[in-house]
Order: structure tokens, then C-alpha cells, then sequence
């Protein structure tokens, strides 16, 4: 019996301690409020989430070379609104962005997605998170917003990329924006989410976006493009994407050969069907020039840019991105 109070005396001296350290010491005193004019400010604390938005095609939205040059330096001022957006929270969610006039070398930026309105008496807004925290510099507050396409829409949907979305199957599967281009870091919650907020510059993303497949049709080929994982159109969003089949026989020397072309036209190139891959479509292309051939090799290629360098020989190996490949034999 003695052992018995002994022990229980000790437990109960633990519970007070632990009492007295979680409720009466605060662990983590509150920084000092901070007023953030730049997404810079954000990197002493959130190390992490700075490197992989500053790896990002958000972060370079406004210095991309490609982007300058497809805009005209941006002379195009309709560009200028998703470039260099002005918060999105002050914008209204679901509502077409604005530009902003200061910081636009920063592109889309921590403050674009993150910064609230002031409130009425001029107070600053403060952040917004996935988390209320009075204690953090930046005193982010829990909005559930931040998790929603609508969220997106304000620059993603001038191409009809989120219409695109909500006319495919993956919104019944519970499948958003999110899960494909900010998932959870190692598939973590706990972890957050990866702010790289990869698309068409990640090759993986890319493969896991399209199959394709050749089968043999009577003295020719059909060439299947199937949109297996895309949550919208295959290629989406900018004009400037375009996607590309070509084949080759095989052997030494042999080029390319253009078959077929995915892309959705600009506005004043009126010669040019629109025919983007849509989400769960599978196109189906007649190859009947390689019955002259033993072998040949059928590629789909990703562009970024709409244009070759030289339109009547294009080079997709050195101008465009092998996104997959299949050889077919008789």
C-alpha cells in the first residue's frame, strides 16, 4: 500500500506541474505585430514556404522571360492583372483580379493570396491562414476560403480552366485545385501544403495528365491521346500552351514529323480551331503515312510557347518537352 500512495503521490505532483506549466506559463510568448509590404518579410518565418514560392512560376509570373515576350513587355495590359495581382481578398474572391502598381517585380506573391482588407477604421487586416494565431507577427486568421477553387478562379478561369473542372467528373470525387497543385507536403496534413504550385512545368504532373496509345487499324494506325488525369482541359489556362503529336521512323537521322496539334487559340488568330483535350476525352488520330515503314515512334510533346522557332521544321526535342513516347511495329 505504501508503494501504491508513493506512486500516486509522485502522479499527482506531475498533474500540478503539468497544470501549472500549460495554463498558468505561457510557452510561447506573442511577437510583436508586424504591417507586411512585401512577400520578403514573410521568409524569417515561414523558411519552407518562402523557398518553394520562390522556386514557382507564381514568383516569376512577372519576370519570365516568355511571359515578357508573349505579352510584349507586358504592353499588353490586360496580362498585367493575373501578373501582378493586388490581394485577392481585396479583389473579391471569384472576381477578376486587379493589377497592382507597386511590387510587381514579385509576381504572385505571399500578400496577393494571404493579405485581408483593412478594416473600416483603417486598421490593417492582417493575414490570412489555415489557423487564428494572436501570438505569430503576422496574427494570421483561420479563412476557409484559402482551400476553395474559387479562390483560384480570379486569374485560372480567364481560359475557363475551373469551368472546365466543374464540367468533369473530378469535383464528384472530391478531387480540387489543390489536390493536384499545392498537396500536402508528403501527403502530411500536419505538414501543410507544398507552395510550388507546380502545372505544366512539372514533367510528372505532365505524365500523369495524358496516356498514349497506338493500336493497328486495317493497313494504318490510330493514335489515342487520352486525357486520363487532368481536372480540366489537356493543355488549359494560357493560349501560349499547346500540346503536339509527332512521329518518326526509326533509324538513325530520321525527324520529327507534325501529325497533330491540342491548343486553344488567342482571340485574333481566327484561322485556328480550338480543340483542347477535354477532361476524361480520349482522340483518337489516323497515322497513315508509316505503313511505308517497318517501325516508327509516336511522341506527344508539351509547349509552353505556341510558336516554333521554324514552323515548316519544327525541333521539339530542343523547343518543346517529351511528355510520352511509344514505338510501334508491325
Amino acid at each position: 500500500m505504501k508503494a501504491v500512495r508513493l506512486a500516486l503521490g509522485v502522479l499527482s505532483v506531475a498533474l500540478a506541474l503539468w497544470f501549472a506549466i500549460n495554463v498558468f506559463i505561457d510557452p510561447a510568448p506573442a511577437q510583436a505585430a508586424r504591417t507586411f509590404d512585401s512577400s520578403v518579410s514573410c521568409q524569417d518565418c515561414h523558411a519552407e514556404v518562402y523557398a518553394e514560392w520562390e522556386g514557382s512560376q507564381h514568383a516569376m509570373a512577372w519576370t519570365n522571360p516568355a511571359v515578357r515576350a508573349l505579352s510584349n513587355d507586358f504592353a499588353n495590359q490586360d496580362c498585367i492583372d493575373c501578373h501582378a495581382p493586388r490581394p485577392i481578398f481585396v479583389s473579391g474572391i471569384g472576381e477578376r483580379v486587379l493589377p497592382r502598381a507597386s511590387r510587381r517585380v514579385e509576381g504572385v506573391d505571399c500578400i496577393a493570396c494571404h493579405l485581408l482588407p483593412e478594416q473600416s477604421d483603417g486598421t490593417p487586416g492582417g493575414m490570412a491562414g489555415t489557423i487564428t494565431n494572436d501570438k505569430a507577427a503576422c496574427r494570421p486568421i483561420q479563412r476557409r476560403e484559402l482551400q476553395r477553387v474559387e479562390f483560384c478562379s480570379g486569374c485560372h478561369d480567364q481560359h475557363e480552366t475551373v469551368r472546365q473542372w466543374r464540367a468533369s467528373e473530378w469535383p464528384a470525387r472530391g478531387e480540387d485545385c489543390l489536390s493536384c497543385h499545392m498537396p500536402y507536403r508528403d501527403g502530411n496534413p500536419n505538414l501543410g501544403r507544398d507552395h510550388s504550385c507546380l502545372g505544366g512545368n512539372s514533367l510528372e504532373l505532365l505524365k500523369s495528365a495524358v496516356a498514349l496509345r497506338g493500336s493497328r487499324v486495317g493497313e494504318g494506325w490510330r493514335i489515342d491521346v487520352e486525357n486520363v488525369g487532368a481536372g480540366h482541359s489537356f493543355p488549359t489556362d494560357e493560349r501560349s500552351r499547346a500540346a503536339d503529336v509527332f512521329w518518326r521512323p526509326l533509324g538513325e537521322g530520321q525527324t520529327w514529323r507534325h501529325l497533330y496539334r491540342f491548343r486553344s487559340p488567342y482571340r485574333f488568330e481566327v484561322d485556328i480551331v480550338d480543340n483542347l483535350l477535354l477532361a476524361h476525352e480520349t482522340r483518337s488520330i489516323p497515322l497513315e503515312d508509316a505503313d511505308a515503314f517497318g517501325s516508327v515512334e509516336v511522341a506527344l510533346f508539351y509547349k509552353r510557347s505556341p510558336h516554333y522557332e521554324n514552323p515548316d521544321a519544327p525541333d521539339p526535342d530542343r523547343e518543346a518537352v517529351l511528355v510520352q513516347s511509344i514505338v510501334l511495329e508491325h
